[in-house]
């Protein structure tokens, strides 16, 4: 008689069931997480994803018991199961407790979005990860400075001996993630929950983020909870994936399964928004093809732009044609914002012409004029702004922010305002009836809509648009981009578009500028620049961007960009190693 050898299955790491998360309100009660389920297993990724509203972050927060007052886990299970065999309900913990507050940092860790607030201004980076291991490790002052500096080894911190002592203020953004994973990783935790880790920075530095996790990971074995609007971030590193709306999950399954096969409807609606930046726009694809020999409505020959020591702008020279679409595209850093303001005469340029084709055919400097002559350029060049919550005056009701251009300019005002502010609402797509309310009445898609509708009062001609939708969630963003397209075939616009996401410059722009510490190193057809592009840096940041596919996660082909110096030329690295 044979033995049959029974296999005991392993238990999830992290066991949720039913979880309800609620906020008390004046109406009743908000569920912002609504009878949620899933589990993560150990080594495992699991990522959480949806819209800004959807219940993410509160998920995670509930997780470690961190959620912002009056919110309390009103029903279900968290359920931990250590690697010594027991196991731990989190939801029945107290918030302010020694058995939660034990769990925190040990076996649960998280990182969140924003590390410049989550990393605290008056201590020496050092000294808040040193804190961690005395804290959970009980090492000694000396002990716990040698493993910091070997952490900040680890997540690939230049100088780590230097850089222990430098405040948070002295690192960069990637730098700053990387010593938030460093301090995460302090204890070896079992979990580390990271929310919305690498959505503010670069998409090389996001690359290198998503790398360094994954690696950790293997070497400490530990599952990951990974919330993210980005779809393409989840294609790439993703086991299983939670889709969630309004608190409630609306898919739950592995990675392959819901992006080949997904079943729910909104499920659907956000890959195919993602997809759907994967091309040129349909709007664009029905044009006529630019004219190309027409003489340009803006032309920069030569613009540098100089904050003490720094070129922020170094000779840069580029032209805009009447009806196109510029993008202009680089990381953090590397000038962009610094072009559109100084086009928009926000700053003074150090050196260099913006010369601008007025609609009687007159060319002006923008770079040299001032007083009654820019008041009148700035008619006809306008400015989008990234965020649509801080370009709104808080205190102006909708109407009024529409309005004020036309009232300033002494353009329209009474009765003949209220109907030019109706129809510009129309115009963007937003229903006049709402005129009189605020700005945080309105979602941020909405919001961005009023900065357009804001922009186009005047009838401009040339409107900059810096970082137009990469503050909305994908839904929302191409209806933005959409809206855009057709304002600029009904009041002929010229665009410059300044982002740092390839697809939506690739899904409306004519042509291309890709800019590295303030030089432009490449210009060309949208199309060439994103498919086959010249430069080794435009190859790299091609590289680095996240393909929303599971079934293509081929890390190879990415490569970092090393700036030639005078005694070599471009080492492109791939993995490490030079090639």
């Amino acid at each position: 008689m044979t033995d049959i050898l029974t296999i005991t299955p392993r238990k999830p790491l992290l066991e949720v069931k039913n979880l309800v998360t609620e906020f008390p309100l004046r109406t009743g009660i908000f569920k912002a997480v609504d009878d949620l389920s899933f589990s993560i297993e150990p080594g495992k990724t699991l990522c959480v994803v949806g819209e800004s509203g959807s219940g993410k972050s509160v998920t995670a927060r509930s997780i470690l018991q961190i959620i912002d007052a009056p919110g309390r886990i009103a029903s279900g299970s968290i359920v931990l199961n250590r690697q010594d065999g027991t196991s731990l309900d989190l939801a029945k913990l107290d918030p302010r407790g020694r058995a939660i507050r034990s769990v925190r940092g040990r076996d649960i860790a998280m990182i969140f979005q924003e590390p410049m607030s989550s990393l605290s201004p008056v201590h020496t980076v050092g000294d808040q990860i040193t804190e961690v291991l005395r804290l959970h490790l009980n090492m000694s002052k000396a002990e716990a400075r040698k493993e910091a500096i070997s952490l900040l080894r680890q997540v690939e911190i230049p100088n780590p001996d230097k850089a222990i002592d430098r405040y948070a203020f002295q690192y960069s953004g990637g730098m700053r993630q990387r010593a938030m994973i460093a301090m995460a990783l302090a204890c070896k935790p079992q979990l580390l929950i990271a929310d919305e880790p690498t959505t503010a920075l670069d998409v090389t530095t996001q690359a290198e983020i998503l790398d360094l996790i994954s690696r950790l990971q293997k070497a400490h074995g530990m599952a990951v909870l990974f919330i993210t609007h980005d779809m393409g971030v989840v294609a790439q590193i993703a086991d299983d994936v939670l889709v969630m709306h309004h608190g409630v999950a609306k898919e739950y399954g592995p990675v392959d399964e819901i992006f080949h096969s997904p079943q729910d409807p909104y499920t659907r609606m956000l890959i195919g928004s993602v997809l759907k930046l994967e091309q040129k726009a349909e709007i664009r694809l029905a044009r006529p093809p630019l004219d190309t020999s027409a003489e340009p409505i803006l032309d920069i020959r030569g613009l540098s732009m100089q904050f003490g020591d720094m070129k922020a702008l170094d000779e840069v020279s580029i032209s805009l044609l009447p009806g196109e679409t510029l993008g202009i595209v680089g990381e953090s850093g590397s000038g962009k914002t610094t072009m559109g303001r100084s086009i928009m005469r926000l700053y003074d340029p150090s050196a260099g012409e913006i010369r601008y084709r007025r609609a009687d055919g007159k060319t002006i400097d923008l770079a040299r004029i001032d007083g009654a002559e820019l008041k009148a350029a700035r008619r006809e060049l306008r400015m989008v702004f990234q965020d649509p919550f801080g370009s709104l005056n808080p205190r102006m009701t909708v109407s009024q922010v529409i309005g004020e251009p036309l009232l300033v300019n002494g353009i329209a005002k009474g009765k003949e305002l209220d109907e030019r502010v109706c129809h510009l609402m129309e115009q963007v797509g937003l229903d006049p009836a709402t005129r009189e309310r605020y700005p945080h009445a309105f979602s941020g898609g909405q919001r961005q809509r009023i900065g357009i509708a804001r922009a186009i009062t005047l009838n401009p001609r040339v409107i900059v648009a810096d970082e137009a939708t990469s503050a909305l969630d994908v839904s929302v963003r191409f209806q933005v981009l959409d809206l855009l397209m057709r304002l600029q075939d009904q009041l002929g616009l010229a665009y410059i578009f300044i982002s740092h996401d390839i697809g939506v410059i690739r899904y409306m722009c004519d042509r291309v500028g890709v800019m590295y510490r303030g030089k432009l190193v490449e210009v060309g057809e949208a199309d060439k620049v994103c498919n086959a592009p010249d430069h080794a840096y435009t190859q790299a940041l091609i590289s680095a961007i996240p393909r929303p596919d599971p079934r293509d996660r081929d890390r190879s082909r990415r490569f970092r960009y090393v700036e030639p110096t005078a005694a070599s030329m471009a080492v492109i690295t791939n993995g490490g190693a030079a090639r």
